[in-house]
This record gives structure tokens, sequence and C-alpha cells, in this order.
């Protein structure tokens, strides 16, 4: 009993603030008790509503969340989408070889079923190359949004085809949004990111070469702690903390990476 009540509270709190308008009802989500206190704790590094004001994200949208993990993000898209938008989520593949990808999809999808009534909406999309790349229908989305992802095509010499993929799903006129770990511009990139870190130029480059046009960039997620010259690459740092507890304290004081906040447009 109190579990359905406290779903209709959640769901009756969403509506009344979706009549005090769209930032305010974000704000509302972001506040919201679907969220993890654990996930809360991580705002202060991550920005949400910064971010997603930024990217101009509205609640009537058609958005596609890429590789959402533990769904952090999703905790905020869902809801904020839930009744006047639509939320993609393309996560790993059921098939995936890598035992990692295979759990995270299979705690993303334990998640959604915990609260019907925050992720019966989202519908799942499989992101995994080279083999499934249709992310949403082909030029449906309004919005195309990732978080520290680009590193990891970068690693497995999949940017190009990801970059596509999200090009082709977007709406002409729509916008790509990116979070990633921000290396030094006089740095040489590396072209796998094995440090976790990418230069803006570089991803600025995988972006055009897909077709998109720079729109602007923000300092929302920076962080000037961060030296970015880690024993083990941006996993040193928070949430990480791959050393586990030597240096800890160190760590936690630097906080979490310096990340480009950036944005490109699909022509019309």
């Amino acid at each position: 009993m109190k579990k359905i009540l406290w779903i209709g509270l959640l769901v009756l709190n969403f509506s009344s603030a979706q009549a005090g308008g769209d930032s305010t009802f974000l704000q509302q989500v972001i506040e919201g008790k679907q969220r993890s206190a654990e996930h809360k704790a991580r705002d202060k590094y991550r920005h949400p509503l910064q971010t997603l004001e930024f990217f101009d994200v509205k609640e009537n949208m058609t958005v596609v969340e890429i590789w959402p993990g533990e769904g952090w993000y999703t905790e905020i898209l869902a809801p904020y989408l839930r009744n006047k938008g639509k939320l993609y989520a393309a996560h790993f593949s059921a098939d995936a070889k890598e035992p990692y990808f295979k759990k995270s999809l299979e705690n993303f999808i334990k998640k959604i079923h915990k609260q019907p009534k925050v992720y019966d909406k989202v519908e799942l999309t499989v992101l995994q190359p080279p083999e499934f790349l249709q992310i949403a229908p082909a030029g449906s989305a309004d919005r195309v949004l990732t978080f520290r992802n680009v590193h990891n095509w970068m690693k497995n010499d999949q940017a190009a085809a990801v970059f596509n993929a999200m090009y082709k799903a977007l709406k002409p006129g729509g916008i790509l949004g990116i979070v990633e770990h921000r290396s030094r511009a006089s740095k040489p990139q590396d072209t796998r990111a094995e440090s976790g870190y990418v230069s803006e130029d570089y991803v600025i480059a995988l972006a055009r070469n897909a077709g998109f046009e720079y729109l602007a960039k923000s300092e929302i997620n920076a962080n000037s702690k961060d030296t970015k010259n880690y024993p083990e690459g941006v996993w040193t740092l928070p949430p990480s903390l791959k050393l586990k507890d030597k240096d800890r304290n160190k760590y936690l004081a630097i906080g979490e990476s310096d990340r480009m906040t950036i944005k490109f447009i699909k022509p019309k």
C-alpha cells in the first residue's frame, strides 16, 4: 500500500510541477525520490540541470540517451520526458561478448522494471558497433545525448560509426550533446584514448566528419583541480577511485574529472 501511495505522489508531484514551466519541472525531477541518494550526491560534479538546459532538452522532445550504463541520467530523463516526450535508451546488446556489457544491460533492465510508473515508456534500443547501430528511427530524434562515452568508442575504433549513427537518428536541426573527460589542448591525442581523456578538437573533428556543425561549448562541468596525469588515467579519480585506498583523500579532494560540455547541430 505504501509503495502504491509513493508512486501516486511521485506522479502527482511531477504533474503539478509541469504547470509551473519546463525548467521548474526539470528541477523537480532532479530532486525526485526516483533518484538514488548516491546519484544525487554527484550532482555537484555533473550539474544535470545546467547541462540539460545547455543542451536545450524540453519535456516534449524525442531524446536518445547513448549507453546509459546504470541509468544516472535515465533517472532524470525518463520521468521528465514520460508524459509529453519520448526516451530511447541505446544500451548494450544482450548478446555482447564482453561480460561487463551484458551485466550492465541486465542491471539497467532490472532498474527500469522496479519503477514502472517512472520507466514504463522508455524504449530500449541497441548500440553495439559494428552490428547494431540503429539507436532510434532515422530522423526521429530532437536530441541525442552521450555522457563520458567517446573514449570508449575510440578505444575500440568505433567512434566514426557511432557518430554516423547519432547523425542518422537526429532530425535536421536536431542537437547532439556531449559530455566527455577533457584532455589538455597541448597534448597530442592518443587515438585510443587509453587515459580516458579526449581533446575538444578531436571530438569536434569526429562530429564534423559525420556531418555535424559545431554550435557551442560550456564550462558547466569543468574542474580546474584535475591535473590529468594519474597512474590509472581518469579512473584514478572518483567515482572509480581505481587505486582504492592509496592517496584516496588526495583524489577525493580533486573530485571528478574536468569535462567538456559541447553541442553540435545536424544541418537542416
